[in-house]
């Protein structure tokens, strides 16, 4: 292993070679406030055509099927009676204490932000540049590709297949790019649910360069018992781990993400007002995560809900005779169609179901989001429609 405190991970990313032309349209990028459908517009095909009824079943942004949990739907709304003073309660620095409690992580390596996008969005050019470029898995969550992209940086992306379980692969990761400096992991990851093992992360942050950066985007670690990358963390200055509260906790609206690294790695992410971005956050939203954290009995029940429809789900579309990635343990699947999504998206919406998006490396699939068992009794109706023997 390779010492992760080099001098390059002391590097300002002002010292990163961008032109000034690119240095532009990053600030531009972060100033309509990390729109995801804005940086990855196929997010956002067809919603206006389908967001009309209140009886459209919606499976296609991974959103759970419920708000908040009540215990955090009521610190919220407590919240907002103090709403005229700008946190008058400390509500900030007392999330971030429970934060830093509850994960077992020092308060000072903890950051809070408007959602996890923004977070990922610095990431690529906080950790890349025109010469050391970003390696994630394919298909994962595009948004890095597309800012990777945005602004001209190096992009290896390395397959999923079936002879690894559709997991993700760190030794394929580091051949694609020996020199990069971002290796992005998203466990479980999206749109496949399948979990990344944190021996395949440890040995990426072991034989990657010293001065690159490992991100485990860990969005949908809340509905799987496998362990965390927390635990990796320590006194690292190369691992950078993403959390949010717009799944399990149903609280995607409301926008509150989290991110743990080492201060020197935080600070690297800082351009463009991040400190205006971690730190003006709205405390109603902060007072409802701070009590989901506090929950860990329904954090359970909602997670074992989840499992039992999804199971269920999985159970109807191989009895169909529908091929699906195996082994999810997040709130969607990706269903093969065995045709072009198109007819299928299409298909569904006619039955009142709107699905998710496909991944140009498998154009006949699509993500498909677990809702109610209500709603997923209502989906199997129209995989039965749409797909009569």
């Amino acid at each position: 292993m390779t010492d992760s405190t080099t001098s390059r991970s002391e590097e300002t990313a002002e010292s990163h070679d961008y032109s000034r032309r690119q240095f532009a349209r990053l600030a531009g990028l972060l100033g309509v406030g990390a729109s995801f459908s804005r940086i990855v517009p196929s997010a956002r095909a067809r919603t206006s055509e389908t967001r009309q009824t209140t009886s459209t079943i919606y499976l296609d942004k991974n959103e759970y099927w419920t708000g908040p949990l009540p215990q955090a739907a009521q610190a919220a709304q407590q919240e907002i009676l103090s709403g005229n003073r700008y946190d008058p309660d400390n509500v900030h620095d007392d999330f971030l204490r429970t934060v830093a409690s509850v994960e077992h992580v020092p308060f000072e390596r903890v950051l809070v932000w408007q959602g996890s996008t923004d977070p990922l969005i610095r990431s690529v050019p906080a950790f890349c540049s025109p010469e050391r470029g970003l390696v994630t898995s394919d298909p994962t969550f595009e948004v890095v590709w597309e800012v990777a992209k945005y602004l001209g940086i190096p992009l290896q992306r390395v397959p999923l297949t079936a002879e690894n379980r559709y997991a993700t692969n760190a030794r394929a990761m580091l051949a694609a790019n020996p020199n990069a400096g971002l290796y992005y992991l998203c466990s479980p990851n999206n749109p496949t649910g399948t979990p990344t093992s944190l021996d395949e992360v440890r040995w990426l942050l072991d034989n990657k360069p010293a001065d690159a950066v490992v991100l485990v985007d860990e969005a949908y670690i809340h509905f799987t018992n496998s362990s965390s990358a927390l635990s990796l963390l320590g006194d690292r200055k190369d691992l950078l781990v993403l959390r949010t509260f717009s799944k399990l906790f149903g609280m995607a609206g409301l926008r509150v993400g989290l991110s743990f690294a080492h201060p020197a790695l935080h600070q690297r992410m800082m351009r463009y007002d991040g400190e205006a971005a971690t730190g003006y956050i709205n405390v109603s939203a902060l007072a409802g995560a701070k009590a989901s954290l506090l929950l860990p009995e329904q954090i359970r029940k909602r997670r074992e809900g989840m499992t039992a429809v999804r199971n269920s789900v999985e159970q109807h579309l191989a009895e169909r005779g529908i091929r699906f990635i195996p082994g999810s343990q997040a709130n969607m699947i990706m269903v093969d169609w065995g045709r072009p999504v198109a007819e299928v998206v299409q298909a569904f919406e006619q039955g009142g179901i709107v699905i998710g998006r496909s991944w140009p490396i498998w154009p006949n699939m699509s993500r498909v989001t677990i809702g109610s068992a209500e709603e997923m009794r209502l989906f199997n109706q129209q995989v039965d429609r749409i797909f009569r023997a």
